[in-house]
């Protein structure tokens, strides 16, 4: 009897839950039943280890192996551009990234939603607000990290929580406390929903509205809509580092955005939102928004959708040859489109399937060299500048295999790796002391930082020439 291969999952570590979902028989993403875990949400973050990655993913991991024993795989949820490298819990597998735009659009595209060339994510979470701007192109998915923006004392949906509970004197860090606030806003959504859309044309009309009890106090309207203040505010604050992002109403030719995240739920907020960017996209299936990331992640866990998170442009450097003893410029292609994954294998220069073989310096070998770095739009050809990194000069007659490597944060690194040149060209079996070849040095990496998502065309578009010789 063949043994079932075991479930892979998907792990979210959240400021308030840790979430833990699989996906079903049939397909479907669903919430992993953990010992102590809230329905609908997942399982209670201790306020001790909140903003620990590692401890939190220790404790999600440890509840999911008490019941149900080893995964076969573990999909790690983590913010774009927040984690270059993946915790380590002890026996659990190395986890594969997938930052949370591309996690929703997975969910989204599993679902046959049509996906615009151009949108925008706004993660919407207890902790922090963030807009990623994200291109699609050719099936796969670029995101531009967004900007740090100030968040509020105590986060984000949880310095809204502080402020409600502390206007009734409540503890806000108190579980249970926070667990009753979540339940009373459920079971009471459309009360609130309908009174403080009564308050935003008046804001003194109804604030003595009760809207719901918690532990023995009063939860008023005029007290929930001063809060509300905190989660408008934060959201203008993550859209000042987003370019184009509109000061008052939204373009009518918008580019389409999708919230998630548990402040995603209020109405309210969403009502901001839909006045400063359009109305958001709907997630598929009434897909509560605090569970889409987690979602998403778990059906690229089990193998039903493509994470579509290689980098969909091309990437070439700025050579220089030299030809019948004249000086020629030239662009080097490094990585075809969709061939750089996040934490993936560095991808070399290459012709007719063997390795492009460069040197980095002037013959004399004399001061550093600036290359250039670009990239060049699928489909298009659009060359939009990277920047320019100062190769040191190398011994002579060195020679290095070129290429790009994209980190799980979404930055890229140039990347140049000496040849194993032989150590006596008469005498391939010439070899040091001890019959032993010397180790290699290892690879240089010149740090690229983000790669554009939507490549605009630079504005000159010739490198500047060259006279120092042989290809660089």
């Amino acid at each position: 009897m063949t043994t079932p291969p075991a479930p892979a999952i998907a792990i979210d570590l959240g400021f308030r839950f840790l979430r833990v979902a699989r996906t079903s028989a049939e397909g479907t993403p669903e919430l992993v039943d953990l010992s102590g875990t809230v329905r609908g949400e997942g399982l209670p973050t201790p306020a001790e280890i909140r903003g620990n990655r590692e401890a939190a993913l220790s404790l999600a991991y440890s509840k999911y192996c008490e019941r149900f024993g080893t995964p076969g795989q573990v999909v790690l949820v983590v913010p774009p551009g927040g984690q270059a490298v993946a915790p380590e819990v002890a026996g659990m597998p190395r986890p594969r990234l997938l930052d949370t735009p591309h996690a929703v659009l997975a969910l989204l595209r599993h679902a046959g939603t049509p996906i615009a060339r151009r949108l925008l994510v706004c993660d919407l979470g207890a902790s922090a607000a963030g807009v990623t701007e994200c291109a699609v192109v050719g099936g796969a998915v670029a995101v531009a990290p967004p900007a740090p923006s100030p968040g509020a004392d105590g986060g984000y949906g949880a310095a809204f929580d502080k402020a409600v509970l502390e206007g009734v004197g409540l503890p806000h860090d108190d579980p249970d406390v926070l667990r009753e606030l979540g339940e009373g806003r459920a079971q009471n959504a459309r009360r609130i929903e309908v009174t403080l859309d009564r308050m935003a044309a008046h804001p003194d009309r109804a604030a003595d509205t009760v809207l719901h009890e918690l532990a023995g106090q009063e939860i008023t309207a005029g007290l929930v809509f001063r809060a509300l203040g905190r989660l408008t505010d934060g959201f203008d604050q993550a859209l000042e580092g987003l370019p184009g992002a509109p000061a008052t109403g939204p373009d009518p030719s918008r580019t389409p955005v999708i919230a998630v995240g548990g402040v995603a739920r209020s109405r309210a907020l969403l009502r901001h939102l839909t006045g400063r960017l359009g109305r958001p996209v709907p997630l598929p299936h009434g897909t509560d928004p605090a569970l889409a990331a987690v979602f998403g992640a778990a059906l690229v866990a089990g193998g039903h959708i493509d994470p579509a998170d290689r980098y969909p442009h091309a990437v070439a450097v700025c050579v220089h040859r030299t030809v019948v003893g004249r000086p020629r410029d030239e662009e080097l292609l490094i990585s075809p489109p969709g061939t750089l994954e996040p934490g993936g294998a560095t991808v070399f220069a290459e012709a007719d399937g063997e390795r492009l073989r460069v040197r980095t310096g002037p013959a004399d070998g004399t001061g550093g060299r600036e290359v250039r770095i670009l990239v060049r739009a699928a489909g298009t050809g659009t060359a939009a500048p990277v920047g320019v990194v100062t190769i040191p000069p190398s011994g002579d007659g060195a020679r290095f295999y070129v290429g790009v490597r994209l980190a799980t944060d979404g930055t890229a690194r140039l990347v140049l790796e000496p040849l194993d040149e032989p150590l006596d060209r008469g005498r391939p079996d010439a070899h040091t002391a001890g019959n032993r070849r010397p180790v290699q040095p290892p690879p240089t990496e010149f740090p690229l930082g983000v790669l554009p998502a939507d490549p605009q065309p630079e504005a000159r578009s010739d490198p500047p020439p060259d006279t120092q010789g042989a290809r660089t």
